[in-house]
């Protein structure tokens, strides 16, 4: 019967029960108004959204917003400040939406395509990095996206990310594969974007040797559609390496936890702007009377933030920075540091520890759902 569902390119039930289910974050409620962001990112833009949201008493409970490509997603959870719980009243919504619509469109260019979306409290809303993956894709983030393709000379030793597609006439099949840097999460990104452009997977083939990852996939279209033209393909590959590098993180890392208050996320992000720090990735959320986060930071030119400046941002926050890590760029064990000062009161580095990559632990739950090839 499962083969009979693969012919007819129906995903099977078990691929769809574990691409589907809701697994949210701990701190992420499907009690609270969700809202929805797409569009050119710029330095501040995350600030000037808090800030917005704060001046019409919205209480932020928790956020995610992943920069790509000169673009940016984001998924933010608000309740009313006044009242608490989700908002309902159709009139403070359309306040909400005009005013976020005003502030993203701030400094837009001309034909810029921006989106802005109010969703009411829904049960088993979509896993939020999944939302994120589909949201960027809608944004076309995956334009101009390059890797390294088949005739690089370098396979073995290049750290870039390789695609190659193939057609297997004989079964019907694209083989699609990726060899890129090994880390968290690498198998899930890429699945999102193959499930996303209406691929199936039949047959797939996972490995990694120290840093890096090979990912092998015989797939199909879900139409049963056999048209693969070379535009196709190209599209193809702009995605999956799109899908990769979203998760990618770039310039210092702060992890912060602090009392949770209204406007929290306002006041963190003014103190970024100020400092000429400018946020590419960011993950917070409440619990109780605590709210933590993790902001990814580089100054406003693109460029590592300097040390010095994140000591003077941890202070103004008000000594709520816990740690501090240098990005690691997509390498599989990720090197850390925290800040301290010395005798003279310099501002000093200190290199730590922290776990690798943790992917193929979880690779066991997910290989079940793949066939085995078959010669």
């Amino acid at each position: 019967a499962l083969t009979d569902r693969r012919r007819r390119g129906e995903i099977p039930k078990e691929l769809q029960t574990s691409l589907t289910r809701d697994v949210k974050p701990c701190h992420v409620s499907t009690e609270h108004t969700a809202l929805e962001t797409t569009g050119r990112d710029r330095p501040g833009l995350m600030s000037e959204i808090s800030a917005a949201l704060y001046e019409l008493r919205c209480h932020v409970t928790a956020a995610v917003a992943w920069t790509h490509n000169a673009r940016v997603a984001c998924i933010i959870h608000i309740e009313d400040g006044l009242m608490r719980g989700p908002i309902m009243a159709s009139k403070k919504l359309a306040q909400v939406h005009e005013k976020l619509e005003s502030v993203v469109e701030a400094h837009h260019e001309s034909g810029e395509r921006w989106s802005v979306r109010l969703t009411a409290p829904a049960v088993g809303r979509t896993h939020t990095e999944r939302r994120l993956h589909q949201l960027m894709y809608a944004d076309r983030d995956y334009k101009q996206c390059q890797g390294c393709d088949g005739s690089c000379r370098q396979w073995n030793g290049c750290t870039n990310t390789h695609v190659t597609i193939e057609a297997c006439r004989e079964k019907g099949y694209l083989v699609v594969n990726i060899r890129c840097r090994d880390r968290t999460k690498l198998l899930f990104d890429t699945v999102c974007a193959l499930t996303d452009m209406q691929y199936v997977v039949f047959h797939a083939a996972i490995s990694s040797k120290g840093t890096m990852a090979d990912q092998e996939y015989f797939i199909r279209r879900q139409d049963g559609c056999s048209s693969n033209t070379q535009s196709e393909r190209e599209k193809l590959a702009q995605c999956l390496i799109a899908a990769i590098e979203r998760r990618e993180s770039h310039g210092l890392r702060l992890d912060i936890c602090t009392q949770n208050k209204m406007g929290l996320l306002s006041d963190v992000t003014r103190v970024f702007r100020e400092n000429g720090l400018s946020i590419t990735r960011v993950e917070i959320g409440t619990q109780g009377e605590r709210a933590t986060g993790t902001f990814h930071v580089m100054d406003a030119s693109g460029h590592e933030a300097d040390l010095r400046t994140v000591e003077l941002v941890r202070q103004e926050i008000g000594g709520s920075v816990l740690r501090v890590y240098r990005s690691p760029n997509g390498t599989s064990r990720a090197s850390s540091s925290s800040i301290s000062r010395n005798s003279s009161g310099e501002v000093e580095e200190r290199a730590k520890f922290s776990l690798g990559n943790l992917l193929w632990s979880q690779l066991e739950r997910f290989s079940e759902n793949f066939g085995f090839i078959k010669s």
